[in-house]
């Protein structure tokens, strides 16, 4: 079966970093515009990436990209850091084209970017005496606001190297052979160095999310990252939140089934 038809775009971040991006279309009602993250080393090419998009397109319009230092976008990968603004200009360029809800489904990395983005932009609108103190308020749906997000096998923290495929990630970022193997091997061109300064970790920008609703999955045979992961992501949120803890399902988009994605999508409709 093919998938649905793709339209190219190119976008550009605040930082002038070039984005490869990609519309399709939706085959049903196109009031939903979805946003899908990939993971470390992932790509809107590969073809889980595809088959997802193609599933979401059910539900409403996709949009999906490659983030910096990946695929065809230009940039080196920050690894979750600057990434922020990739998908904030994936998210303007939706609402640029007419939808008027917009979700965000990441995968591992870009589960952690999806967490960051909506939480940075949440803890604007926290009424009081800086930052989480004080009353809320409904944030106005801006440009760049989402009223939906789903992390799907995301890390809840940085630095964590408590699986062999997290101690081979970090091999991949921190040693110069191994970011000349990720360059070659899997077209992401990761930056040199360390972050300066350290950004929150997913499961703090977790606290600044609501009102906006979230559903964190994850899967309890996850290698990357175990189920206090999850956990501690949706126990730092506030409400409205779900967890879906998912038997059997591994890590990220290679591991998603059509059945767990279309059951993501009918969440998003329903609650962006």
């Amino acid at each position: 079966m093919p998938f649905a038809p793709s339209y190219a775009l190119t976008l550009r971040t605040e930082d002038n970093v070039r984005i490869n991006a990609a519309h399709t279309p939706a085959r049903g009602a196109g009031e939903l515009g979805i946003i899908l993250a990939h993971g470390f080393t992932g790509s809107l090419t590969a073809r889980p990436t595809r088959r997802i998009t193609h599933v979401l397109s059910e539900f409403g319009g996709v949009i999906s990209f490659d983030f910096r230092g990946h695929g065809r976008s230009g940039g080196e990968s920050t690894v979750g850091d600057r990434e922020t603004l990739d998908l904030d200009a994936a998210v303007r360029y939706a609402r640029a084209v007419g939808h008027s809800r917009v979700a965000v489904v990441g995968f591992s990395m870009g589960g952690a970017v999806a967490l960051r983005h909506a939480g940075r932009r949440g803890a604007v609108i926290r009424a009081g005496g800086g930052g989480a103190a004080g009353g809320e308020t409904r944030q106005e749906a801006g440009e760049g606001a989402v009223d939906a997000v789903v992390a799907v096998s995301a890390p809840a923290r940085w630095y964590y190297r408590g699986t062999r495929p997290m101690r081979q990630v970090h091999w991949a970022i921190e040693r110069p052979f191994g970011r000349w193997a990720a360059r070659v091997g899997r077209r992401t061109r990761i930056r040199k160095g360390t972050w300066d300064p350290v950004p929150p970790a997913p499961h703090e920008a977790a606290a600044y999310i609501s009102p906006v609703p979230l559903l964190v999955v994850h899967g309890d045979a996850d290698a990357f990252f175990p189920l206090d992961h999850a956990h501690q992501i949706h126990d730092a949120a506030r409400e409205p939140k779900e967890l879906w803890i998912e038997p059997g399902y591994g890590h990220g988009e290679s591991a998603a089934t059509p059945g767990l994605i279309r059951r993501i999508g009918r969440w998003a409709g329903a609650h962006a």
